[in-house]
């Protein structure tokens, strides 16, 4: 299944999934690492990342810069707030 282009606007419109769209370990060790690359892309040279995440309605993608990854959710330029148990893949 593609993802749908969103704007990082239409984030806090969606609804995301309450379970780990990741099953394995390793999937989300290596989701955390990215999650990590891009927030140092973001901070440092203000560079965007695509982000590929699961909403109750499908898959969405947005292209935008990552301002602060933490355990449990993703902080994109503008305050916005994304689950990390709901991102499926980051590409730097």
């Amino acid at each position: 299944m593609e993802a749908k282009w969103i704007e990082k606007e239409e984030v806090h419109q969606v609804k995301f999934p309450t379970e780990d769209v990741l099953l394995t370990s390793g999937e989300k060790e290596i989701r955390f690492a990215k999650l990590e690359k891009a927030m140092l892309l973001g901070n440092g040279y203000k560079a965007k990342v695509k982000i590929v995440f699961q909403t109750t309605e499908g898959l969405r993608k947005v292209e935008t810069t990552v301002w602060e990854a933490s355990e449990n959710q993703l902080m994109l330029k503008g305050d916005v707030l994304i689950p990390i148990h709901a991102i499926v893949d980051v590409e730097l």
